[in-house]
């Protein structure tokens, strides 16, 4: 899959052997001053992972055959500027909080595009790859999960369609904080 939103930027899935350029995207991301908000990784932990971690990362999205699949904006010189991962969860099993799935849903993570790239329509146009992607994987929705004090981003996830569902995730039990689940129904 391939779509051109511009003469600038191309949206497609990864390949599987592109894990160098997915481990320095992904530890740009975890540098962005609201990873902190964004991810539930750090970057501290992330530049530790051995290539074969990254290597494996890169070949289990770039497939897309076990359930993920990993998107990209990249620029005609190759430049990778951002990247939507979804993953497809099974009826019947448990999500990563231990909440049970109760259909195939998609499950959009890691969610970065650059600050400079940023506003011009990059986002939607990953988001629209990651969802046409799990529509076509079998998902009845897709969901996402935000930091509740992430308003930038839930502003936007509003923006393409997508709703609160009323789910509360609590992270670390001593912090207090928690991540809001957000849905969007296959139309």
């Amino acid at each position: 899959m391939s779509s051109l939103i511009s003469d600038d930027y191309v949206i497609r899935a990864i390949r599987g052997d592109e894990w160098e350029a997915v481990k320095r995207l992904r530890l740009d991301a975890l540098r962005d001053p609201v990873a902190h908000l964004a991810f539930l990784e750090t970057y501290e932990k992330a530049v530790t992972e051995s290539d074969s971690f990254w290597q494996e990362r890169a070949e289990r999205s770039g497939e897309g055959a076990d359930g993920a699949r990993q998107f990209i904006a990249q620029m005609p010189d190759g430049t990778w500027v951002g990247s939507v991962t979804v993953l497809v969860e099974e009826a019947g099993s448990t999500d990563w909080a231990g909440f049970e799935v109760d259909r195939k849903q998609g499950h959009v993570v890691g969610v970065f595009v650059r600050p400079e790239h940023r506003g011009i329509g990059l986002t939607e146009a990953l988001f629209e790859a990651g969802l046409e992607w799990a529509w076509g994987f079998g998902a009845e929705r897709v969901r996402l999960i935000v930091h509740q004090d992430n308003g930038r981003a839930q502003g936007f996830y509003r923006k393409v369609g997508f709703t609160p569902s009323g789910v509360t995730v609590p992270l670390a039990q001593a912090s207090g904080e928690s991540e809001l689940e957000f849905v969007f129904e296959r139309p």
